[in-house]
């Protein structure tokens, strides 16, 4: 990733045409409007675009700007030179964020398997470990996602730092689903950092705490190219105060929409960079607690950094894009957005896929031959109904046979293992085995 071309300063750019106050005037009367076919550019990027007619690249950027700089709401962020930070909500933020509104939030039906009670922990635990392994995957975890998938479900000990880090993604994540509804603190920041960093640093002490001033830290590549410097260590407990501040909506004066500010979140501190180590993964963890605090409960199920893996550069960009252009948190804002809404069409499509895979194996079950029709018609609904506890009784009143019969149904389907089976008093009660879905398929 290269760093991105500086915009050239508004000084110079009136400089040029001191002499020219009439091309001035004409300049920021032109239309250019905030975005370009759609996009909010920055100064790197109109360089590679044809201007207007008539204009340069520098006219162009000129007019750009001052349009854009009409519209900055500042937030209490600033970087180390003390400058803020600040942002606008350009077309198409403002439907995004209505979209987002209706979607995850409030009191809006979701999709059936995230609101039903029997399937929900299916795809809620799903989403903790894509979350888990794609988040770690950003900082450089190897591990693959079977082997990731394995040492999660069946609770192994992490084998490298890779699983470490994986397994200690998964425990924040599961973390941030019971803190959701208390207030941000500098406390409770360190307790997320602890639990994704156990075992993983260099320093076992470094786990929970700022940065030293000793501990020199800077963002770069292994060309030794520095894409950012952090403040200093002496700045950061003022900081986080400020930080969580916002976080808990005491600042700044005004409305700030919660989706925004998660995102603006998110920025705070990876800009800040607190810890030796971890950073990435408590900013992200940072944004799930905020949307969940703002009642976005849908981001219990949807994974964020699967769709920043995909395009890891783009997502580092939207880091330089601001820092490089006065602080404008617009380009990380559309950014981030834009992969909150890829997030959700990805967990509405995996929901369907399942769903056709459900499907697929009841067919499959309504064809085969090594099983009865009442087996066949237990199992199905034995798919969609992971929880439910059958009994010989039940199923003898549901089939409308005598008792033998129904329990010579229950007792093959516990030992071909596709049920469990536990004795309770006189009575045997048959649930579901956890991947029954998985052996069915493998059938």
């Amino acid at each position: 990733m290269r760093i991105p071309k500086t915009p050239p300063p508004f000084s110079d750019l009136f400089a040029t045409l001191a002499n020219a106050p009439e091309r001035v005037e004409a300049i920021l009367l032109r239309e250019v409007g905030l975005l370009v076919e759609g996009e909010y550019l920055h100064w790197d990027d109109i360089l590679h675009r044809t201007p207007p007619a008539g204009m340069s690249h520098e006219d162009w950027w000129l007019a750009i700007k001052t349009h854009r700089m009409g519209l900055y709401r500042e937030v209490p962020l600033t970087d180390k030179a003390g400058r803020p930070f600040e942002f606008l909500e350009a077309d198409p933020i403002p439907e995004r964020l209505h979209t987002i509104d209706l979607g995850a939030g409030g009191r809006i039906e979701g999709p059936d398997q995230v609101t039903n009670p029997e399937t929900r922990d299916r795809y809620y635990v799903e989403s903790l470990i894509q979350e888990a392994i794609t988040s770690s995957q950003l900082e450089g975890a190897t591990t693959t996602r079977q082997v990731a998938k394995e040492m999660i479900r069946t609770g192994r000990s992490p084998r490298d730092r890779s699983e470490r880090m994986i397994l200690n993604n998964f425990k924040t994540m599961q973390r941030i689903g019971k803190i959701k509804e208390e207030r941000l603190s500098k406390e409770l920041v360190f307790e997320i950092h602890r639990i994704i960093t156990d075992r993983t640093l260099d320093e076992a002490s470094a786990a929970g705490r700022f940065r030293r001033e000793d501990e020199r830290l800077y963002v770069g590549d292994t060309q030794d190219r520095i894409f950012h410097l952090p403040p200093p260590s002496d700045q950061l407990g003022d900081r986080m105060a400020a930080m969580c501040s916002f976080a808990n909506g005491r600042t700044p004066d005004g409305f700030i929409h919660p989706v925004i500010r998660s995102v603006i979140l998110h920025f705070w501190l990876g800009y800040d960079h607190p810890f030796v180590d971890g950073n990435g993964r408590t900013a992200r963890a940072l944004f799930y607690w905020s949307m969940l605090h703002h009642g976005y409960w849908l981001f219990e199920f949807i994974s964020i950094s699967q769709i920043l893996l995909k395009a890891p550069a783009k997502y580092g960009r939207s880091f330089l894009h601001t820092e490089t252009d006065g602080n404008d948190l617009t380009y990380f804002i559309f950014h981030q957005i834009d992969v909150i809404h890829r997030a959700i069409g990805e967990l509405h499509a995996f929901i369907k896929r399942k769903s056709r895979q459900i499907e697929a194996i009841e067919n499959r079950l309504k064809g085969g031959t090594t099983l009865n029709h009442r087996q066949r018609a237990l199992l199905g609904h034995a798919l969609r109904h992971p929880r439910h506890r059958y009994t010989i009784e039940s199923h003898r009143v549901s089939h409308n046979v005598v008792y033998p019969t129904a329990r010579s149904d229950l007792m093959d389907l516990r030992n071909r293992g596709l049920l469990d089976a536990v004795k309770v008093g006189r009575t045997w009660n048959f649930t579901p085995v956890k991947d029954l879905e998985r052996r069915l398929t493998d059938a």
